[in-house]
């Protein structure tokens, strides 16, 4: 089901001549499929783009209904991008056309927002069928995927248990950050990442960056943060807890995040405290690790953290909300407040005190 559209709106759009997106790193591959789907009537390919610039510029100046993608383009991380176009794009249709069929890898891009995944080696008849589907709101996976996907998923009862290194170069893997980038943000050289990411491939039981992003995004508790790690202090005594702590920072600021996060590892080394930019990040960790308490900024860049916050309550009722921001506004805070929040806050107020006490509240 594609949201934001209902059944009048389908007819009126099955009615409508659908602009298409064509993203392949190939120019053959894109002639291809633009071939392939000439003849298909209320249909019109209205732009090209080989690499994931392109495209989020194609995105905003063409504003497609539908995009088919190889999501192995240079420029692009597949998870993080294709939720943030799931964001901005709420009614853009969404095919990938891949040559992987790793069930991981396709599990993790249909969890991150597309309507469908085709496969690269089927026939053009079935890439025309599937986009006449996925403009018809529905759903496409190929054949040959469906008895990978169908089959009983083993549950994963130990994870792997990774460094701090590792932990920290998988986060910067899933932020979408390449080689070369991760090496500079760590004071590494690129040949130790690429050994680092060798060995983590082999733990996690994957074959590629893609598979172990969507690895983590099932399993984020791989990469969560401990508040003992966060230390640079004599560790303080732990606030009392019945069972480890569980915190959500959610804020657009990196570096803020950061430095909440190294203050409530301070306030209670026992909690693990994950991080999200967005309100899609925050929505899927909220499900995946149900924490106790969340830090939500009332502005995510151009989303809502008001918006964030309720639909955080709607999922988990029992779980703290406190919304927080540099510009305290008595309009947000009443909004905050009837979303579900528990507190509404100013970051210049939130020193280690403040903090204590909200934990203190939360667990209690």
């Amino acid at each position: 089901m594609v949201v934001g559209i209902n059944s009048f709106q389908w007819h009126n759009k099955l009615m409508e001549t659908a602009r298409v997106l064509l993203a392949d790193d190939h120019a053959v591959v894109r002639a291809g499929i633009r071939t392939a789907l000439e003849d298909l009537p209320n249909l019109e390919v209205v732009g090209e783009v080989g690499d994931g610039n392109e495209l989020l510029q194609a995105l905003e100046q063409l504003q497609p209904a539908c995009l088919l993608i190889d999501v192995t383009m240079p420029d692009f991380e597949p998870i993080s991008t294709i939720r943030w176009i799931r964001a901005r794009y709420p009614e853009l249709f969404i095919l990938v056309v891949s040559a992987y069929d790793d069930d991981i890898y396709v599990q993790g891009l249909l969890s991150a927002g597309v309507n469908g995944y085709h496969l690269k080696d089927q026939p053009l008849n079935d890439l025309r069928l599937a986009i006449t589907r996925i403009l018809s709101g529905e759903r496409w996976i190929s054949s040959t995927l469906l008895d990978k996907l169908l089959k009983p998923q083993q549950t994963v009862n130990n994870l792997p248990q990774l460094s701090s290194r590792q932990r920290d170069i998988l986060r910067l893997l899933v932020a979408g950050l390449d080689n070369r980038s991760i090496a500079h943000e760590l004071n590494l050289s690129i040949k130790t990442i690429e050994n680092h990411l060798t060995r983590l491939y082999r733990q996690l039981g994957v074959q590629h960056r893609l598979a172990a992003a969507s690895f983590v995004h099932e399993h984020p508790e791989l990469i969560a943060h401990s508040g003992t790690m966060a230390q640079t202090e004599p560790e303080p005594v732990p606030l009392p807890v019945d069972q480890q702590t569980t915190i959500l920072v959610v804020d657009d600021n990196k570096r803020y995040r950061s430095q909440l996060r190294r203050m409530i590892g301070k306030v209670q080394p026992n909690a693990m405290i994950y991080e999200a930019g967005n309100m899609a990040e925050a929505l899927h960790l909220a499900e995946k690790v149900v924490p106790w308490l969340s830090f939500v900024d009332v502005v995510l860049a151009d989303e809502d953290g008001i918006i964030c916050t309720r639909r955080i309550k709607a999922k988990l009722p029992a779980s703290r909300v406190v919304l927080i921001s540099a510009y305290p506004d008595r309009e947000f805070h009443r909004r905050g407040l009837e979303a579900g929040a528990t507190a509404f806050l100013d970051k210049k107020d939130l020193d280690a005190a403040t903090l204590r006490q909200i934990i203190q509240d939360a667990i209690g």
